[in-house]
């Protein structure tokens, strides 16, 4: 070690805080926390009772820095910050970057039920979060069958002028063309809204009392309505209600391992309704116990997620910073079990069977990938292949190309590496110099970067196409004096068919692979995926540059004009058909400038 350990952990405070162990190289190696740091630092030193992972990672410790918190619940939250900055390579690691989708019933006149994913604002109702959007869009549907609430967008309910399909499927009540009262709706309303609160009792007597009067005023039609809406709710009640005693929300956290691999489940609840479940498998966990991943876990998922009044575990570990810190964080307080009883328990067991599932699916799913990759090793004779990248061209007629480039590496695809090219200066619809252009810009900066060390070298590159495609990949390979990386272009095939797919090799030799051959399968995959990506990255380019607005260009048509506009039109056509009258009479826009816009777009 490049310090003095004995004085240093002689000076170490009796305090909480948190303490980052460095390499030689200034790596962060580890982040923990500590109620009492001089007694947490002191025992990593002890040369008995550390496991052979935690004896690796002292023997690289240069030097180790700490700062000092006030409470420990401070300490938990710099340490988690650090985590998710610094990565290092000995801490239990979730990767959990995607926000949690909502469903919203909007702050309208006539309030839209919708799938919601952002920034929340106070005029609108959201309800959740969901585990995934299917559980969102599956709720959405049940929604809208039992109170048939609307689901269009703004701009389609305000040029409405005959209801659509939904209203004649008896999926929607029909507010956009006054076929239900606004108290009628505003009431189906009120019901939806205490359905997703998890209050079916008083949504339940609500609906019995109005049956029982429809029926008592000989209205049978209106009765029978109110009568499949109750059973339909009976059911989904039946299936999804696992508190009948609380409507409290929470979380059913269970941490499970096998065959060294460890997975987190989480079973979302929220009014007493099981949402559904999310499974996490992370890093680093090489001789780890339970109570470190869940500990980790639940330390880590919260800092940006909403928070439940309760978390139910099955590990036990020291909740108290936890608490502590999660209360603060949730602005109430938050509660911790770890032996639930009745309904609650049984939940606790099918998330622990949930992780025990999604560890089986990723054993069987890694044992596949690892068959593929054997066998495309075995094809081409390339023992060592291990890192992948392809590469596709999408364009329309020459129309906003992109290039992609996706990377298999490690067993699996690697969608963090994948990188797009948009295209330019080259003749529309020449896909040779839109691939020499995109080979080029990777493969320099490869070559540039390999002197210091960084960047990634792949053992093959696949060229999606031909003779004329891989030519050209071999062209700029030796313009750049790269002469160590496998070339291979995968041409459709006469018959353009999946399984018929020909491989060219720059010896100009081409070879045909079965089609049930695992090795085919995995260049199958892996070409899929950069033709998918290429063909996102197309169309989000083409429809940015065909909806650009000519309004932009038009004197005194700003961001909320523009936007009254298109609203109000139901996008740049509609604008486009409208007479230079009917642009005046929109809220803002005056004769004058209704022409100007009228002219501008004619």
């Amino acid at each position: 070690m490049s310090f003095e350990l004995k004085s240093f952990l002689v000076s170490l405070p009796n305090l909480p805080g948190v303490y980052r162990m460095i390499g030689a190289d200034e790596t962060v190696l580890y982040v923990g926390k500590a109620r009492d740091l001089k007694k947490r630092v002191t025992s990593y030193f002890n040369k008995t009772g550390l496991s052979p992972r935690i004896q690796l990672m002292v023997a690289k410790i240069a030097r180790v820095d700490i700062t000092v918190t006030r409470t420990e619940a401070e300490a938990l939250l710099l340490e988690n910050n650090l985590i998710k900055s610094l990565n290092p390579r000995y801490n239990i690691l979730f990767r959990d970057d995607k926000s949690y989708p909502y469903l919203m019933i909007s702050g309208h006149a006539a309030p839209r039920l919708a799938y919601y994913r952002g920034t929340q604002d106070k005029k609108s109702r959201y309800f959740g979060p969901y585990p995934n959007a299917w559980a969102v869009r599956e709720t959405v549907n049940l929604v809208q069958r039992v109170f048939r609430l609307r689901t269009c967008e703004d701009s389609v309910f305000a040029n409405r002028s005959r209801p659509c399909l939904l209203f004649q499927i008896r999926r929607c009540s029909g507010p956009c063309v006054n076929a239900i009262s606004r108290e009628d709706y505003a009431l189906d309303v009120r019901r939806a809204v205490l359905f997703l609160e998890g209050k079916e009792d008083e949504l339940l007597n609500d609906l019995t009392a109005r049956m029982q009067s429809a029926a008592e005023k000989l209205e049978f039609e209106q009765a029978a309505f109110y009568r499949n809406q109750i059973q339909n709710l009976a059911k989904v009640r039946e299936q999804q209600v696992i508190d009948k005693e609380s409507d409290r929300d929470a979380d059913v956290v269970a941490a499970m391992q096998a065959q060294g691999l460890w997975c987190v489940s989480l079973a979302m609840v929220r009014g007493g309704r099981h949402l559904g479940d999310r499974h996490f498998l992370p890093k680093n966990t090489e001789e780890v116990s339970g109570p470190e991943v869940l500990e980790a876990f639940v330390a880590q998922h919260y800092q940006d997620k909403p928070i439940p009044s309760l978390i139910i575990v099955n590990q036990t570990f020291d909740t108290h910073a936890l608490v502590e810190w999660l209360s603060g964080q949730a602005g109430r307080k938050i509660q911790i079990i770890r032996n639930p009883q009745g309904e609650r328990k049984v939940w606790l067991a099918m998330a622990e069977q949930g992780a025990q599932i999604a560890i089986s699916q990723q054993l069987a799913q890694t044992a596949s990938q690892e068959a593929r990759l054997t066998a495309l090793r075995d094809a081409l004779d390339m023992p060592s292949l291990s890192r992948i990248e392809c590469f596709d061209i999408s364009h329309t007629m020459g129309e906003a190309t992109v290039a992609s480039c996706v990377v298999y590496d490690q067993g699996k695809m690697q969608s963090s590496e994948y990188r797009r090219y948009n295209i330019s200066g080259i003749t529309p619809g020449d896909d040779y110099a839109a691939m020499r252009e995109a080979l080029t810009r990777r493969y320099r900066k490869l070559q540039e970067t390999a002197s210091e060390g960084e960047g990634k070298r792949p053992d093959l590159v696949l060229i999606d196409g031909g003779t004329g495609q891989l030519y050209i990949a071999r062209e700029v390979m030796a313009e750049l004096g790269i002469s160590d990386i496998e070339l291979i272009g995968v041409a459709k095939g006469p018959e353009r068919k999946a399984g018929l797919e020909e491989l060219v090799f720059t010896d100009a030799s081409t070879r045909h692979l079965k089609p049930d051959d695992p090795a085919l399968h995995l260049i199958q995959t892996i070409r899929d995926e950069a033709h998918r990506f290429a063909i996102t990255g197309h169309r989000a380019r083409r429809g940015k540059a065909r909806t650009h607005s000519s309004l932009e260009d038009v004197p005194g048509v700003g961001p909320a004009r523009r936007k009254t506009l298109l609203e109000r039109f139901g996008g740049l056509q509609g604008v486009k058909g409208a007479s230079v009258e009917t642009l005046a009479e929109v809220t803002g826009i005056s004769r004058e400038l209704a022409q100007r816009i009228y002219d501008a777009l004619h």
